[in-house]
């Protein structure tokens, strides 16, 4: 269900290995115009799939989508483009995480049919990934993620990561590799999954903390969309430090995409320091309000503000 299937044994905790950081790349060349995206054509998924999905939108908020929707999306949602092992993990996974949580998946219409597009998203969970992987193959998208490099050799997770064209970040080296890659994802119309926290808002009882500025980077060179994301019940169903699942009481997930951000103003100014931490305050701020809206609560009085410019 996810590019990174479930590990054999997960960490009690530290930053997750499955959103590392959008690097900053150093040494950057003389500043130039941002190129316009490249789209290329991408699979097209059955023409219902997204009709499906975003119909459980009529629902009262809070309800969880029913077992016909999920189950029709899993049989008719798009199988090519996606690897073998990637796509055999993907339609492992979707039974296993129906059985487990209910869903809860809303605002799809705002996810773009085709086209390079960046989701932001808060972490809360090892099974993150999964949830989201499963949120937009129902908008008829293939999500790619960053992760760290040492999870391409392992064998469980390394088969996906690679067939899934993921993108490997060496957290011991300057990223500038990750960047490239990721922006070159993005130009030829990849939907690219990033947690900007790059690891779990232990302290905040799961409101989202200070981000890294990478996907302000990636986006303010792109000119690509960003979708805020807030997802909620991840952490129910696996808490960040607990080595085994939560399946009583079922869980919900929760997940709610909210329109693009605007960063019309910032676009081709990601060389500046004070343009990064503008453009990912506006991104945090936008990801901390859909997550109020699942939570039903009111965000912290100050909101999160961007980290130091390493990705």
């Amino acid at each position: 269900m996810s590019s990174q299937a479930p590990q054999p044994s997960l960490p009690d905790e530290g930053p997750s290995p499955l959103a590392a950081p959008p690097p900053e790349p150093v040494a950057p060349a003389a500043p130039t115009a941002p190129e316009a995206p490249q789209h290329v054509d991408q699979p097209r998924p059955h023409p219902t799939v997204r009709r499906i999905a975003q119909g459980h939108d009529r629902r009262p908020p809070g309800r969880p989508m029913r077992l016909w929707r999920k189950l029709a999306i899993w049989v008719l949602y798009a199988r090519r483009d996606r690897g073998f092992w990637y796509g055999f993990a993907i339609d492992l996974l979707w039974p296993v995480l129906m059985a487990v949580a209910r869903w809860d998946f809303r605002g799809g219409r705002h996810v773009p049919r085709q086209g390079g597009v960046l989701l932001a998203v808060n972490h809360l969970s090892h099974v993150d990934p999964i949830v989201l992987v499963a949120y937009c193959m129902a908008q008829g998208r293939i999500p790619r993620f960053l992760a760290m490099k040492e999870l391409w050799g392992m064998t469980v997770v390394g088969a996906p990561l690679r067939g899934g064209r993921h993108i490997p970040v060496d957290r011991k080296a300057s990223g500038i590799e990750a960047y490239r890659a990721a922006v070159e994802a993005v130009n030829r119309g990849e939907c690219v999954v990033v947690y900007p926290e790059g690891g779990f808002p232990y302290e905040s009882d799961g409101w989202p903390q200070k981000a890294h500025t990478g996907i302000a980077r990636m986006a303010l060179e792109t000119g690509a969309p960003v979708i805020p994301v807030g997802q909620w019940g991840s952490n129910h169903l696996l808490p960040p430090r607990a080595t085994r699942p939560t399946l009583l009481p079922r869980p919900t997930l929760r997940v709610l995409a909210g329109e693009p951000v605007d960063l019309a103003d910032l676009v081709g100014k990601q060389k500046r320091g004070s343009a990064l931490r503008e453009a990912t305050d506006r991104i945090m701020n936008r990801v901390t309000d859909e997550l109020a809206v699942l939570r039903g609560e009111a965000p912290p009085a100050v909101g999160p503000t961007a980290g130091d410019d390493r990705g």
